[in-house]
């Protein structure tokens, strides 16, 4: 049963992902995974994950910028989509690692009684499941948007102006959004989850602000960082009912076909108008990610000493590697 529950636990984060994890390649950021944190530095990460015997494992490896091995990897807007690829990619193998991790102490027995194989998240299942999230974002902000918007054009004809029809559009996605991160966050495990989520933007906050790496004095800040995920696809779900507005095609299938296909342009703006309003917080680009923060009041909670103490060990580890591999590190 214990296994069972915690796999959904995984399967449920991995739908999370894009929302827990936060890319940036010259900048300190990171991810909740289950029951621990992953940090990632420009040039390593680190994850520290507590087993419920309360031991704290950690793993951590160097990592290569894309940008450094590519110079166009490095122009706005294509790094932008570059960066969250390498994020989401890091971000999953953090999220199986913690799973495992937890998997490595549920006892295992065959039907003797005698001890079993050890299990583990396989390759194959990990890569089942992520085939699965696409396919569920997909289906769930872009197709099930769409046909509603579609089926409410055929009930009044008001919806079928392009500005109208684009806003009702964006506005269902947003809300349907809203609705799996609020409703998951009723899971206690998940809560968890938001839990360290929370423990890591404390642990940026502290490391940005050059405060000791103590639980006190990175509990004293707030668990809402401009850079989050849940900032990002808030403002990839407002932009894209702009741009969306703006192209004038009129069938179901065209209309699902621009919205597939214009993902990563969206993503890539969103970074920039990210990366911007992270250090302009009085810019009118600030003002779009609001949303972004108000929405963390789910996908973060407060942490206990416990949680961020893996923050702070997760980060520890990934600045060792840092210095030895490192170049400058640039504090927003």
């Amino acid at each position: 049963m214990l296994r069972w529950q915690l796999i959904l636990r995984f399967l449920a984060a991995v739908q999370l992902l894009p929302a827990l994890e936060s890319g940036e390649e010259t900048l300190v950021g990171g991810q909740a995974v289950l029951e621990g944190v992953m940090m990632r530095s420009p040039h390593a990460w680190g994850i520290a994950v507590r087993k419920p015997s309360g031991e704290i494992v950690t793993h951590s490896e160097p990592l290569e910028r894309p940008s450094e091995q590519h110079k166009w990897m490095g122009w706005p807007v294509v790094r932008g989509v570059i960066t969250l690829g390498h994020a989401m990619k890091l971000g999953f193998r953090a999220l199986k690692f913690s799973a495992n991790a937890a998997l490595e102490e549920i006892p295992v027995s065959d039907k003797d009684g005698a001890p079993g194989k050890k299990i583990e998240i396989s390759g194959w299942m990990a890569g089942l499941n992520m085939a699965f999230s696409v396919a569920f974002f997909i289906f769930m902000y872009k197709y099930l948007p769409l046909l509603a918007t579609t089926e409410l054009k055929r009930v009044n004809p008001v919806f079928g102006q392009q500005f109208v029809f684009n806003l009702v559009d964006g506005l269902i996605r947003i809300a349907m959004f809203l609705l799996f991160v609020w409703g998951v966050s009723l899971w206690k495990d998940i809560r968890r989850v938001y839990e360290y989520h929370g423990a890591e933007h404390k642990t940026v906050f502290a490391f940005e602000n050059g405060d000791p790496l103590q639980t006190a004095p990175v509990q004293k800040y707030s668990t809402y960082h401009p850079r989050c995920g849940t900032s990002f696809l808030m403002t990839v779900m407002i932009l894209s009912m702009f741009v969306y507005m703006a192209i004038p095609v009129q069938t179901f299938w065209a209309r699902f076909g621009i919205r597939i296909a214009l993902l990563p342009v969206i993503a890539g703006v969103s970074y920039e108008i990210i990366r911007f309003a992270a250090k302009h917080r009085g810019s009118l680009f600030a003002l779009m990610t609001a949303p972004g923060l108000w929405l963390q009041r789910i996908t973060t909670k407060p942490p206990d000493d416990r949680e961020v103490e893996c923050a702070i060990v997760a980060l520890d580890e990934a600045m060792v590697l840092e210095k030895q591999h490192g170049g400058e590190l640039v504090i927003a």
